[in-house]
């Protein structure tokens, strides 16, 4: 009787093991871009430590270039033990690609361990802030840089509510920062809205909201991004030039070095298409933004080519350099889009 107890047990366990199998498996067909056991993460549950490196895509694009492909591996390399976040508004609230859309990117990126691509929504990440009444109200059909200026406030309204490091798709990572409240500045007394981090709730964060609305103008490109930052941040810091390589000290924040992320200024940006003799060490940089936005007469990255930028993505995103790019004859440029700047 023992025996036939537990021979009946074995095969429900068998059946159930077989059901979680199959179970496994549709998962996996339901979420076609992510692992399966990354679509039972939750977007809430990822940012509660205020830790992640967060990514936007304020378009309806799901077909990533391998330069966004580059900065998001980049920095899962970089920040191996802390959860990078791409939102992409082309994404729905199921989890499901569109039906014509084939992204090698985003199969490449869904199968790092600590990337997570999500849905944005910006009506719900708007709430609670500043900016809701602004874009509830806002014609966007009408508005000359709409993608850019979204862009501008999805970031601001990200990283005041859960904290992180925000970064343009156009960023490559090479060393962490060691920062958690911090701007970056483009030259010595402007700053950057490519790259920023805080901690959740930073009061510097709201009142560059409050502004975003109450100064609106979007008819100026940058009005609503680097040039607000960079005038919040004259209300609480007296600026001053840097001395050598060394950060500023604001209040409770850092204005980092222009070497931290833009060791090649954004009028030199096709230095980084070029071939050089002796290529820079960037010992001094966090992360190199590249100046997409900058490009376009379409420079590409091109395999074999010995270029800077190629050499970057070699060392810096070595599978998309090794899944995404091509030789000379199909070479790719990347997307200028709204986390291009």
């Amino acid at each position: 009787m023992l025996m036939k107890l537990q021979l009946s047990l074995s095969v429900i366990l068998l059946l159930a093991c077989g059901f979680l199998y199959k179970f496994t498996l549709k998962s996996s067909c339901l979420f076609p871009h992510l692992p399966p056991y990354k679509s039972q993460q939750g977007l809430e549950a990822l940012l509660g430590h205020g830790r992640s490196i967060v990514f936007l895509e304020t378009s309806e694009r799901t077909e990533l270039s391998p330069l966004v492909s580059c900065a998001v591996e980049s920095a899962a390399k970089v920040y191996a033990e802390q959860p990078v976040l791409l939102l992409m508004k082309g994404l729905n609230n199921s989890m499901q690609l569109p039906p014509n859309s084939t992204s090698p990117a985003l199969s490449l990126l869904s199968a790092i361990d600590n990337v997570f691509l999500f849905p944005l929504d910006m009506k719900s990440l708007f709430g609670d802030t500043p900016l809701f009444s602004w874009y509830t109200q806002i014609n966007s059909s009408a508005e000359r840089y709409w993608l850019h200026v979204s862009s501008d406030a999805s970031r601001l309204a990200f990283i005041w509510k859960y904290g992180g490091v925000y970064m343009d798709t156009d960023v490559i990572s090479i060393r962490p920062i060691p920062e958690d409240n911090f701007l970056a500045a483009q030259t010595s007394q402007f700053s950057s809205n490519g790259v920023f981090g805080f901690l959740p709730h930073h009061p510097f964060l709201w009142q560059c909201m409050e502004s975003f609305v109450e100064n609106y103008n979007s008819d100026i490109w940058g009005h609503q991004g680097p040039e607000l930052m960079t005038r919040i941040l004259r209300v609480w810091c007296k600026l001053r030039d840097f001395q050598e390589v060394s950060d500023l000290k604001c209040l409770n924040f850092s204005f980092l070095h222009p070497q931290r992320f833009y060791p090649i200024p954004y009028e030199a940006w096709r230095r980084y298409y070029e071939a050089w003799d002796t290529e820079p060490s960037f010992n001094d940089s966090y992360a190199l933004h590249l100046w997409n936005y900058m490009n376009q007469e379409g420079r590409a990255v091109v395999r074999g080519s010995n270029t800077l930028v190629e050499n970057l993505y070699r060392k810096h995103c070595p599978k998309s350099y090794r899944d995404l790019l091509q030789g000379p004859e199909s070479s790719v440029t990347g997307d200028r889009g709204p986390g291009n700047k």
